[in-house]
């Protein structure tokens, strides 16, 4: 199951977090400078109070427009086009706060500050283009986790899971209780096929936030890929009593509770899942399954007809219905079902042996053996199909080719106690005698 869940969560690491979710990690130098005794120097600074105390009240409208008042006077202020830069994050103006940290970092490159805002600038909208800024902040403060989770961040959204890795694992050295740095990381261990050493880093980050749903699920999916299906399905029901909405995590365990034989646990989930909107392709053919498993095969018809009006160019299902139908007796419905799915897929032998079977069955002899005929055109044909062709000869009165194909039935089946060995037996006696009488 490709993740559902991909929130960022790149700030639970940040010292400030403000309310607007564009300023998120950011952070703002909002010191005050002792105020000078030169009137114009003085006025400047009031520009930076007014823009402290606005920040302070999330005014970030008037925080910018007091920065750019002070810059026009000094343009060459590194702080302030970094502070100009945060609150532009605040207002949702990415473009604009790219350019105020980028002009921050070509007045002082040694800013860490800036390079990290900048890279978080970029991180939803240009990910690969976060990557240089957040190395930048790496490398100049070694030993804070943030930086590293936060490239961390990039390199995964940038495709780069490997590289993502590694700088999660070197966060994690540093801030081993973060429940962010875990599950990122799980995350992306999982995503690069590792479940196995995801599993360990969910489970790290459940127990740090055992009322949060999200770590169940991906402990669910890191389980699963390890066939450690009783495990998962446990944290998949401990996920949804979080998350009862999530129909497709409901499907996945009600595909868990069939295959270990809890038929009525995996109808409740499936109904469940229902309730909260038309059932997909998925779980109507989970539900037909689950219907087959009981024996109730007539009522795992209705939902592979739903099914069909779906996806009609999907063999499969037209397949499936002709072997319901055929378990119903029902062998002229049978039959027109399997030749549906022997137009959708001509090359499926499996099918054409149960179109055989479904014409036999109801007593169709010519149309039996005319499939009996393409399927020996690819594949030598079994004990059983050279049963059905002797007796399908024998209810033509095709007496000789009768003969031929329940000789050619005993010499390929040895079990002299089955039933159908008893019968063509004595079917080739009484041939022979009457093909005999014939001659004479």
């Amino acid at each position: 199951m490709p993740w559902r869940s991909k929130s960022l969560i790149c700030c639970a690491l940040c010292g400030l977090w403000l309310a607007c979710p564009a300023a998120r990690g950011q952070t703002v130098n909002v010191s005050r400078k002792r105020i000078p005794a030169n009137p114009a120097d003085v006025a400047l600074q009031k520009k930076l109070a007014d823009a402290a105390d606005a920040v302070n009240r999330k005014d970030y409208r008037t925080a910018a427009q007091d920065y750019q008042d002070y810059l026009a006077k000094k343009p060459g202020d590194a702080h302030v086009h970094y502070n100009l830069g945060y609150a532009y994050s605040a207002l949702a103006r990415p473009a604009d706060a790219k350019a105020e940290y980028e002009r921050a970092i070509s007045l002082d490159p040694k800013m860490q500050s800036a390079y990290q805002n900048l890279g978080l600038t970029l991180l939803k909208t240009d990910p690969a283009s976060a990557v240089a800024p957040l190395q930048k902040a790496v490398e100049l403060a070694p030993d804070q986790p943030e930086p590293k989770f936060l490239l961390g961040d990039a390199f995964e959204r940038s495709g780069k899971l490997a590289e993502a890795i590694e700088q999660y694992r070197a966060a994690e050295k540093l801030d081993s209780d973060n429940f962010d740095v875990h599950f990122q990381l799980a995350r992306a261990l999982l995503d690069s096929g590792h479940p196995a050493d995801a599993e360990p880093e969910f489970r790290v980050a459940v127990g740090l936030r055992p009322s949060d749903a999200e770590p169940h699920l991906g402990l669910a999916e890191s389980l699963l890929r390890q066939k450690k299906t009783a495990a998962a399905a446990a944290e998949f029901a401990s996920y949804l009593r979080g998350r009862p909405a999530d129909r497709q995590a409901r499907i996945e365990y009600a595909t868990l509770l069939e295959q270990s034989g809890s038929y009525d646990d995996a109808l409740a989930q499936l109904d469940q899942a229902a309730k909260r909107g038309p059932e997909d392709l998925g779980s109507l053919k989970l539900r037909a399954q689950v219907y087959f498993d009981r024996k109730q095969y007539a009522a795992a018809i209705p939902p592979l007809q739903k099914a069909k009006t779906l996806a009609p160019a999907d063999p499969s299902i037209p397949a499936e219905l002709g072997h319901l139908y055929i378990e119903e007796k029902q062998y002229a419905d049978a039959a027109r079902e399997l030749a549906a799915a022997l137009k959708l897929d001509p090359k499926a032998n499996d099918v054409l042996g149960e179109f055989i079977t479904a014409q036999y069955l109801g007593k169709n002899y010519p149309a039996a053996l005319q499939g009996l005929d393409v399927l020996a055109q690819r594949e030598n044909l079994s004990a059983g199909a050279w049963f059905i062709r002797g007796d399908c000869y024998d209810k033509l009165g095709q007496q000789a080719q009768a003969l031929d194909a329940y000789q050619e039935f005993l010499r390929m089946n040895t079990n002299q106690n089955s039933d159908f060995y008893f019968e063509a037996s004595s079917r080739v006696r009484e041939l022979k005698r009457e093909l005999e009488k014939k001659k004479r």
